[in-house]
């Protein structure tokens, strides 16, 4: 119980941050927004609309499991700006949900399940310009008009599988659109007119497979509401499988300049009526996307149809179901000898004649990419190198299966305004030492193919080479008035040599194998202005971080344009994976010597400091006094150990250890030892006996270890009188058996010491470093040396009697 009590308060915290998080109504909070206001919050598996901040810009609950719009889901959001609610399960929103959006500019509420279009949704959205309603189960619009309050409106799309009607007031309110998408697959009913009203009109999109099919003359009534010379119209999903599928185009076609057609299958009756259909009309574009060919290519009937007027074809995706039956078509050789502009992409091309590109005096771009093209049938389409193509300034031919360069050189030499050339995705995977171009050529693309060198076979003339994706390690070429150059996905471990492109601008060079590069590298380019170099294998050492990071700033004469985050860490591993513009790298790294000569005088500095200190308070006195102390302890207990094995008890051989300085050995010479080792006749009734002293010079053996003389003569003595003097304490080491026996005497106890002062002293005036020879001197009695005569014999009594204890006076 005590533990839950405890954890109450927490619990508490606990729920009522959930409910604040929920909001006590079931909604979830959705945090997924970045530094601009977008908050990503789609494939999130929410059930409602979730909470998010009220200064969102843009917000995207695609692909979720909203239901419904609740009439306070999206309040005080009056900022946001776009709402993206597309692939949801919405079949319910509130009249007044979208009240508080008044800066809202676009709306997506496709792919849902809304069975009813409520005009007031759009009452306050005065603001909004795109809207989409495509692909919800609705069949008709409603009235009134959704779109009347809705004035700025430029982008609309609407219409799915339930849609069957559009009347003449559905779009009342829509005065001129930028885009129009209607999916009307399956419309039963339309208003003629109701488009007909918007104007201009700059794309349109028109899903009418049923209308095609069945009802050709609502379908006619549609495109021709929305066909204009300005307009580009596209047609989607369109099965045409006889001459009636493609009546709807026949009084409109006049009219449509650009035309695409999308997803569509032709049967050759349907392919026979649309050539005749385009017959001399002034169409300019023609876009076939996703081309199925149900048909043999039985098409001669229709071998005279003049297309003069049509300067772009676009084909791509074709297939063709039965291609073993599927004829040539070098009756219509004709078709294309107009175009200015020819794609055929992606359309299992294996040859082209030279007989047909003969005829192409026109082609300026010709598009073959993504088919299969040899080098055989590539000499064959360019006629072997003869005259052809005359006018021809691009061509493309990436993704086929080429792989002689020589033979590519040879071939488009004759292609005398050439400019452009792409052969990029091929199998080209050697260069050969020479080859001959076209003196006009300026842009060549072999990015993706597999060459692991380069040779001089490059043109001179290049303004911009891309050489992106191959395995290309170094770039030595000169190439005078190259603009751009593309190396990116190969194996570079350095830039290229700048001095060998002196009209260089451009260099993408990411995805090698870069360490690193320098300022010397980019100014060795003259002109070098943009440089993309991220997703490298960067060793961020000091100078290179502190580099780039001047260029990622803008400090530097070449802007760095790819994103700055590509440009990571490889190297050293703790960095690996680390933006360089994250890393931060510390004085030490950068500047080793600076640090260790740095380190090495602050070091000097503060050990003579120190030495300094501790010689001040005599530390190395204490130190070599403890360790000489140590070490004499030590053979003292050895010589312990023997004589008690010996079974005899250790000898006093002398009355007192005497400890002097060396410039007071004449009054010890004199005074001391006369008077109390030489027995002399007193006149006193006590007679006094002789003492024995032991004197360093006197008494300590010749070639024995002075710690041991000192040791030997302390434990030999029953006392140790010290004669202090001011020569005493200002000694500097000028008797160092006599320190000794001072650390020795004091560090084992004071009891047996004997102090005489030759001359007034006082415990102030001896050195710190004696501490335990003050500490003794304010503790213990000593005795004054006399200078009157009369008083000295009462000393020496004093001494006589400290020295042998007070049972030998009476």
């Amino acid at each position: 119980m005590k533990h839950l009590r405890i954890l109450a308060p927490f619990l508490l915290l606990w729920l009522i941050r959930d409910q604040a998080a929920n909001r006590g109504d079931g909604r979830p909070t959705c945090r997924r927004c970045d530094l601009h206001h977008a908050c990503s919050c789609s494939f999130r598996g929410f059930t409602h609309v979730p909470v998010v901040t009220d200064q969102a810009l843009s917000l995207d609950l695609s692909f979720n499991n909203i239901t419904m719009v609740a009439q306070d889901d999206l309040t005080g959001h009056s900022i946001l700006r776009l709402l993206d609610l597309q692939g949801n399960q919405i079949a319910e929103i509130h009249p007044s949900a979208f009240d508080s959006l008044w800066s809202l500019e676009e709306l997506d509420l496709s792919d849902n399940q809304l069975t009813f279009l409520n005009p007031q949704w759009f009452n306050q959205l005065e603001l909004l310009k795109h809207l989409n309603l495509i692909n919800n189960p609705y069949s008709f619009l409603g009235s009134p008009s959704l779109f009347l309050g809705l004035s700025r409106l430029r982008r609309l799309m609407f219409g799915g599988p339930d849609l069957k009607e559009l009347k003449r007031e559905d779009l009342s309110g829509v005065t001129h659109l930028e885009e129009l998408t209607v999916q009307a697959n399956n419309l039963d009913r339309y208003d003629a007119g109701t488009f007909g009203d918007i104007w201009p009109l700059g794309r349109v999109t028109l899903s009418l497979h049923g209308p095609f099919l069945t009802n050709p003359a609502l379908a006619a009534a549609v495109l021709n509401d929305v066909s204009y010379p300005e307009t580009r119209l596209t047609l989607s999903d369109l099965h045409l499988a006889q001459y009636v599928s493609v009546q709807p185009l026949k009084d409109s076609i006049n009219l449509i300049r650009f035309l695409s057609l999308r997803n569509v299958s032709l049967s050759d009756e349907a392919c026979v009526s649309m050539l005749a259909l385009i017959d001399g009309v002034p169409l300019r574009s023609l876009s076939i996307e996703g081309l199925t060919l149900t048909g043999e290519g039985r098409w001669v009937t229709a071998n005279r149809t003049d297309l003069s007027s049509m300067d772009e074809f676009f084909a791509s995706d074709v297939t063709i179901l039965d291609i073993l039956k599927f004829a040539m078509v070098s009756e219509l050789q004709y078709l294309l000898q107009y175009q200015k502009k020819l794609s055929i992409i992606n359309a299992k091309l294996f040859l082209l004649s030279c007989y047909l590109t003969q005829m192409m005096v026109n082609t300026l771009y010709l598009d073959v990419s993504d088919n299969l093209l040899t080098d055989l049938t590539l000499s064959y389409m360019l006629c072997d190198g003869d005259k052809t193509l005359p006018e021809l300034r691009v061509l493309n031919m990436s993704g086929n299966l080429l792989k002689s360069l020589s033979t590519l050189s040879r071939l488009v030499t004759k292609l005398t305004k050439l400019s452009q050339l792409d052969v990029s995705r091929t199998g080209y995977s050697s260069m050969p030492p020479s080859c001959s171009w076209p003196s006009t050529l300026g842009y060549l693309n072999i990015s993706r193919a597999k060459l692991t060198i380069v040779t001089p076979c490059l043109p001179k003339s290049l303004e911009v080479l891309d050489l992106s994706y191959n395995d290309l390690k170094e770039f030595a070429l000169t190439l005078p008035i190259l603009r751009e150059l593309h190396l990116c996905g190969n194996k570079f471990l350095r830039l290229p040599a700048g001095g060998a492109f002196p009209n260089l601008q451009t260099l993408m060079i990411q995805s090698n194998t870069l360490n690193a590069f320098s300022l010397s590298d980019l100014q060795s380019y003259r002109r070098l202005e943009n440089l993309q170099a991220g997703h490298n294998k960067f060793v961020c050492s000091c100078e290179f971080v502190a580099f780039l990071r001047s260029q990622l700033t803008g400090s530097g004469d070449v802007k760095i344009t790819d994103n700055h985050q590509t440009y990571v860490c490889d190297s050293p591993l703790y960095l690996q994976g680390e933006a360089v513009s994250q890393v931060s790298l510390s004085i030490i790294q950068c500047q080793p010597v600076l640090c260790v000569s740095v380190s090495c005088g602050v070091a000097l500095v503060l050990g003579i400091l120190v030495a300094g200190l501790l010689r001040r308070c005599h530390a190395f006195w204490f130190l070599k006094m403890t360790w000489a102390w140590l070490k004499a302890k030590k053979r003292s207990q050895r010589r312990r150990r023997n004589r008690n094995t010996e079974g005899s008890d250790p000898l006093l051989s002398f009355d007192a250890f005497v400890s002097y300085s060396e410039q007071d050995a004449s009054w010890v010479e004199e005074f001391l030892v006369p008077e109390l080792e030489e027995p002399r006749d007193s006149d006193s009734e006590t007679p006094t006996s002789p003492l024995t002293l032991c004197l360093h010079k006197r008494d300590f053996l010749p070639g024995h270890w002075i710690m041991d003389n000192i040791m030997s003569a302390i434990e030999r003595s029953r006392r140790t009188i010290f004669v202090l003097s001011e020569n005493f304490v200002q000694s500097d080491w000028c008797r160092y058996e006599l320190d000794f026996s001072h650390f020795w005497l004091f560090e084992a106890g004071g009891d047996a010491a004997i102090l005489i002062l030759l001359e007034p002293l006082s415990k102030d005036d001896v050195p710190k470093r004696f501490c335990k020879l003050r500490k003794l001197m304010s503790s213990t009695t000593y005795l004054e040396w006399p200078e009157e005569e009369e008083r000295r014999p009462e000393f020496w009594r004093s001494l006589r009697i400290a020295l042998t204890g007070d049972n030998e006076q009476n």
